[in-house]
């Protein structure tokens, strides 16, 4: 019996061949090239089908095995691909959007056909505004590359849900919780918040106020510093961090100023954003791992996707 996932697939594969050998009807001579601009990128080598290996996390349980090489998005060898797409792992667990995974498999791992099929436009702009908050709270804009003008808006396309869906499609699990104040215990989400950072450090605070949209973080002097990216001892005194657009969104953490907390930051022009707020809790099995990996862990390379 097939999933639900792959039933999915099977049924996108299907209507998108139908579709294309009606849009091929009229007479060969018709056909328009791989490398043609009303498909997309122009390819040193035709694409390949190819297997879609297991540690390609953010495809690889998408729903088909096979996937066309180079890609929509011309990174033209796995490791590439590998690459690029383990940046995105962590917003597809944030479930900002349910088709976010969709979205960006059709991109980093299109689906064998014969002619490149890409998202709709509906939903890259549903994907984009689901998401772009909670990339904005770590300080990521939305990429140039996935600029959805750039994708069809009436032709075969990609698609998930109905363009008019309400807030009701958001998936089960959904939390309003300010992002880096998300899962305070687990370990793949204190390592995650840590890739999204520059900088960590124990510290209590010492008060948190409102400004405009977002939460100002003061504090206390005292710190122990895990990593110090570009921070200076100048910067550390004065320190101040931000939580981007989190005026309004719960974060536990921060409604308990008695606590030691592992706290982490980046840079975005001239504020210090917070990235990840953590109970210091060596009792917790999962920080403990987390802690122990921390100066270990190999992380993405988000800074060559999103500018």
């Amino acid at each position: 019996m097939l999933s639900a996932s792959e039933y999915f697939w099977r049924m996108i594969r299907l209507a998108v061949t139908v579709a294309l050998m009606s849009a091929c009807r009229t007479s060969q001579d018709e056909y328009v090239p791989w490398n043609s601009d009303m498909y997309g990128p122009s390819y040193g080598k035709p694409p390949q089908c190819v297997d879609i290996p297991e540690d390609l996390r953010l495809c690889h349980n998408v729903g088909y095995n096979q996937m066309l090489l180079p890609n929509l998005l011309e990174h033209e060898t796995m490791a590439e691909v590998k690459q690029q797409a383990s940046s995105w792992v962590p917003l597809v667990y944030k479930n900002c959007h349910p088709g976010t995974q969709v979205f960006l498999c059709s991109l980093f791992a299109p689906v064998c056909l014969e002619r490149p099929i890409y998202p709709c436009r509906w939903l890259c702009e549903a994907v984009r505004d689901g998401c772009t908050p909670i990339m904005e709270a770590f300080g990521f804009p939305w990429p140039e590359m996935l600029t959805c003008d750039k994708f069809p808006q009436g032709d075969v396309c990609i698609a998930m849900t109905q363009p008019n869906a309400t807030e009701a499609s958001k998936p089960t699990g959904y939390s309003p919780i300010c992002p880096p104040c998300d899962h305070e215990m687990k370990t793949d989400a204190m390592l995650e918040h840590m890739c999204a950072s520059e900088f960590a450090f124990k510290a209590k605070i010492r008060e948190v106020k409102r400004e405009n949209m977002d939460r100002k973080v003061i504090l206390q002097k005292r710190k122990k510093m895990l990593k110090e990216g570009n921070l200076s001892k100048k910067d550390m005194k004065t320190l101040v961090l931000y939580l981007k657009n989190g005026a309004d969104c719960p974060c536990q953490q921060l409604d308990n100023l008695g606590n030691q907390y592992l706290i982490m930051g980046r840079k975005v022009d001239k504020q210090h954003l917070l990235t990840g707020i953590h109970k210091w809790d060596k009792s917790s099995k999962e920080f403990k791992k987390a802690v122990k990996k921390l100066k270990t862990h190999k992380c993405p390379a988000f800074e060559n996707v999103f500018k």
